[in-house]
């Protein structure tokens, strides 16, 4: 006797599927489910009820128009079920594995750790300053009484400088790495699925800390090492090739490569190559100052309305002119955001901005800069400490014009492109206060006279930006480093120092958080190949 199989024909089986479109939609109905999926079925000329579920891709705001949109790209599952993503890393132990030196725990360094597990290696990161949590009361000290420890502030300390300065993760280094493997890691920690679909995606000060913190015990469950307050001043070089690091305590860690990956601002660590004859370079950076504007103008004159409602986020402005054959730009644009100190050492001013995850404070804040080359600055094009003493000196005399006690030297918009002393200020974000000062006095002619040429052209550009209700704080000088530590374009290695990876934004290899990361990744594969 024979047996047969008897199926029952699925109708829906040969419909089911999963099909991308854009749809575009009010900015009051773009959380709207139900809305979302009509438009969707709509762009694919099918039923709604035939939509199971929709993953949003990628999302962005139209102002282009006189009303302004939201575009987004989805997917939609049709006649199917919907599974969410899952994010979640799971990571070998590494607790006997060998090890990989990583010097700083900003965002360069904690990637670097996290591919150094993936490669079945044990990281073991040293970190300068303090745990996120300790590093809250310094930034407190920064803030209210002006005082700098040069070891934990704005730039130094667990997460590095982005933890405290935004959680921007806006890149065009699209080429260098897979930038939505970091967005991934960065939501298996914690950071809203949001930063994988907006167009500019953003975490917030209030939120990084916390991610931050997931990072490294992820790292430290999986057998890798975190210590802070541990400062390297030496690297052991035997016959040009690396074999550990002395730390300020006299301790001696021993490794096969040393991820090096300090940040923009560690300037100890650029004495300290010079002083043990490793290679290092001068390179261009740009210097300017803090602009911030109340958000309602910046919201106004992008959004095309007197209110944006509830419905959009505050908005953002990215701003470019070239003058006298030079390029004046903006720079980390904080909607909602406040302007902070970063200063690194004493008697010098520093400024930057964030914005909290709401983006709900009233100022909008951006760095407006000139871009610096070589012949703008008297000495030795081969002295590598060219820049960054000039660097220095500006900031040095900006604390001078503001007082003492992080007071920053600051000038009305139009008072300052004519040339007159501000006879007050407009309430600002920057909580150790501001003082009124000449700002042409405190930058240089080169910089101020194309600043001057530039903001008139800005307002031009951008209804109502041009304003005296705007204050440019000075001075942006950590834009980017201004020494570049050289290496090898293939094993990225320094071309001295086999072993010795130079990273991130202090090497000159990023500018940012997501770059950073990404620099991080790709120096942890090349230690894995050497190890």
């Amino acid at each position: 006797m024979n047996n047969y199989l008897c199926t029952i024909p699925d109708k829906n089986r040969a419909k089911r599927m999963t099909k991308e479109t854009e749809i575009v939609c009010q900015p009051e109905q773009h959380e709207d489910e139900a809305i979302l999926k009509r438009l969707a079925a709509s762009a694919l000329n099918i039923s709604p009820s035939q939509i199971t579920g929709l993953k949003i891709l990628k999302r962005s705001i139209d102002a282009r128009g006189r009303k302004v949109l939201y575009r987004m790209q989805v997917r939609a599952f049709i006649n199917e079920p919907y599974i969410p993503e899952s994010y979640a890393i799971q990571y070998p132990n590494v607790r006997d594995a060998k090890p990989v030196i990583i010097i700083g725990a900003g965002p360069a360094g904690l990637f670097a750790a996290l591919q150094c597990l993936e490669s079945g290696l044990k990281p073991i990161i040293l970190e300068r300053g303090k745990d996120v949590k300790q590093r809250r009361r310094d930034l407190a000290n920064i803030n209210k009484q002006g005082l700098v420890n040069p070891e934990s502030n704005y730039c130094f300390g667990e997460g590095g400088a982005g933890t405290y300065s935004d959680g921007k993760l806006y890149t065009r280094s699209t080429k260098r790495g897979d930038v939505n493997q970091v967005l991934k890691a960065f939501v298996a920690h914690g950071a809203s699925e949001d930063i994988l679909i907006d167009a500019r995606p953003h975490i917030g000060t209030n939120k990084l800390p916390g991610i931050i913190t997931e990072i490294r015990e992820m790292i430290q469950n999986a057998g890798g090492e975190v210590h802070f307050d541990t400062k390297v001043t030496e690297l052991i070089v035997e016959f040009g090739k690396i074999k550990g690091v002395k730390t300020g305590y006299g301790e001696t860690w021993k490794a096969d490569a040393v991820i090096l990956a300090t940040g923009h601002s560690a300037r100890d660590i650029f004495e300290m190559l010079h002083r043990q004859n490793i290679l290092i370079e001068a390179k261009p950076f740009a210097l300017g100052v803090r602009i911030e504007h109340p958000q309602e103008i910046i919201d106004r004159a992008q959004y095309h309305c007197e209110n944006r409602g509830e419905f959009l986020p505050p908005s953002y402005y990215s701003l470019v002119e070239q003058v006298d054959g030079r390029g004046v730009f903006s720079f980390c644009m904080c909607p909602g955001g406040i302007i902070a100190p970063c200063a690194t050492e004493d008697q010098e001013i520093v400024v930057n901005g964030w914005s909290p995850s709401k983006r709900n404070n009233p100022y909008a804040n951006s760095g407006t800069v000139v871009q610096i080359n070589f012949e703008d600055v008297k000495g030795d094009d081969n002295d590598p400490f060219k820049l960054l003493n000039f660097q220095r000196q500006i900031e040095q005399v900006a604390f001078t014009a503001g007082g003492g006690n992080l007071v920053a030297p600051a000038q009305r918009m139009v008072d300052f492109v004519e040339g007159r002393i501000s006879i007050d200020l407009p309430k600002n974000s920057y909580l150790p206060g501001t003082k009124s000062v000449a700002l042409k006095e405190v930058l240089p002619n080169w910089i101020a006279g194309r600043l001057r040429k530039a903001l008139p052209v800005f307002g031009q550009k951008m209804k109502g930006y041009y304003t005296n209700e705007a204050i440019l704080v000075g001075v942006e000088s950590r834009t980017s480093s201004p020494v570049k530590i050289p290496r090898d374009k293939e094993t990225l290695q320094h071309p001295q120092v086999t072993g010795l990876f130079p990273c991130g934004e202090g090497a000159g290899y990023a500018g940012g958080i997501i770059s950073a990361a990404i620099d991080g990744i790709n120096c942890a594969v090349g230690a894995a190949k050497i190890v």
